[in-house]
């Protein structure tokens, strides 16, 4: 008898949610190597992928894993791996090759205090910036943000679904309170998941360009043993694959890499918006964070005091437009997160006045409460 996802209504831990999403997705290959607050999703993912015919390997290390996360992807298998901050920081050459590349695959970070070994067992949204920016050289990257268990289920789907489409590695950006939470969770039938499956070659092995990308800018992707010819290299390299090394090739190359994102980016960008109409305050929060926010706008709006929760479900790209939007209308944003002000300095990007643009910020591994962000709202 098929193995069937776990159909209905649980009481989940959000790590877990995040595993059974993966499976739900069609991800058929995981490696990785525990580590603190992510190792749930391994322990859970080990017992159930075998089950689906998957693939589940510890590796030695995360170098190791995010390598093979890669080779079981051009083999044809949806992969994974699951980390945190000091074994993100050892993907990220990998990540780089991935992104070059084109190879679709899903890196789940459970952010904890850091930098360094730092909190392990403790809260920490500062992986922010290293999600975009932490491999070599130019590139764009997709990256959720989940604040609940029901979104470590959904959005590991639609990450599986983004990196298909677009031929990307697609950042899982969660944080340990999100991961080590345990609440409802509603799995749906199988057939009402939505499911992408990547773009097959429609030519013959003759004719193929493994690098040329159409009117989408993502070139169609065959897999090893399929009969095509693919030649694959971190070198910047021309349509057929083959090392190029000049300026013009880069040029081109990475201006696709980078536009296959931006052209596309209406598209991927998600985010909630909640009392926005009316807002005087504007709060700017994700992950954990944004439970919190959200609290501290009900208690605001019953003291009479207008204020607007914008939520970032995708962090990058970032939805630069739509705060600059926002803020016309409001007279003050406030940016709750757990680190020292990452995205701060993305909405004082995106908005076009002097308007004030105040950080709640922590470093010691304790959520916000929404009586700190309120005490930043109501200050002169």
């Amino acid at each position: 008898m098929k193995t069937k996802i776990l159909t209905g209504t649980h009481y989940m831990l959000g790590d877990h949610a995040c595993a059974e999403g993966a499976i739900a997705a069609g991800c058929r290959f995981f490696a990785g190597y525990p580590i603190t607050p992510s190792t749930e999703i391994a322990e859970w993912i080990a017992r159930r992928l075998p089950k689906f015919g998957g693939v589940y390997i510890q590796m030695e290390d995360e170098l190791a894993s995010m390598a093979a996360i890669i080779g079981a992807s051009c083999g044809g298998l949806k992969s994974m791996t699951a980390t945190s901050g000091p074994g993100m920081s050892l993907m990220m050459e990998n990540i780089g090759l991935a992104v070059m590349l084109e190879v679709p695959c899903v890196i789940v970070n459970v952010q904890r205090g850091a930098p360094s070994t730092g909190l392990p067992t403790l809260v920490g949204q500062g992986d922010v910036m290293q999600a975009k920016w932490g491999s070599h050289g130019d590139y764009e990257i997709v990256a959720y943000a989940p604040n609940s268990c029901q979104e470590m289920f959904d959005l590991t789907v639609e990450a599986f679904n983004t990196a298909e489409k677009y031929r990307i590695p697609v950042i899982i950006l969660a944080d340990e309170a999100v991961g080590h939470l345990r609440e409802k969770v509603v799995i749906p039938d199988e057939k009402e998941i939505k499911i992408v499956e990547r773009e097959k070659p429609d030519v013959s092995p003759e004719e193929y360009l493994p690098y040329k990308g159409d009117g989408n800018l993502v070139p169609k992707m065959a897999l090893a043993g399929e009969g095509y010819f693919v030649h694959m290299t971190g070198l910047t390299h021309d349509e057929r694959g083959y090392p190029d090394i000049t300026g013009e090739a880069h040029e081109r190359l990475v201006r696709r890499l980078i536009d296959k994102i931006q052209k596309n980016k209406e598209k991927i960008i998600k985010y909630e918006e909640i009392e926005t109409d009316d807002a005087e305050i504007l709060l700017v929060s994700y992950g954990i964070t944004a439970r919190s926010s959200l609290k501290a706008v009900q208690i605001l709006r019953k003291e009479g005091i207008k204020a607007g929760l914008f939520r970032l479900i995708t962090i990058w790209p970032f939805p630069y437009e739509r705060i600059e939007e926002l803020s016309r209308k409001v007279s003050k944003i406030i940016v709750p997160e757990i680190n020292s002000g990452q995205i701060k300095g993305e909405v004082l990007k995106a908005i076009k006045s002097n308007l004030p643009v105040v950080g709640v910020n922590k470093l010691g591994g304790d959520l916000i409460t929404p009586y700190e962000i309120i005490e930043k709202v109501k200050e002169k």
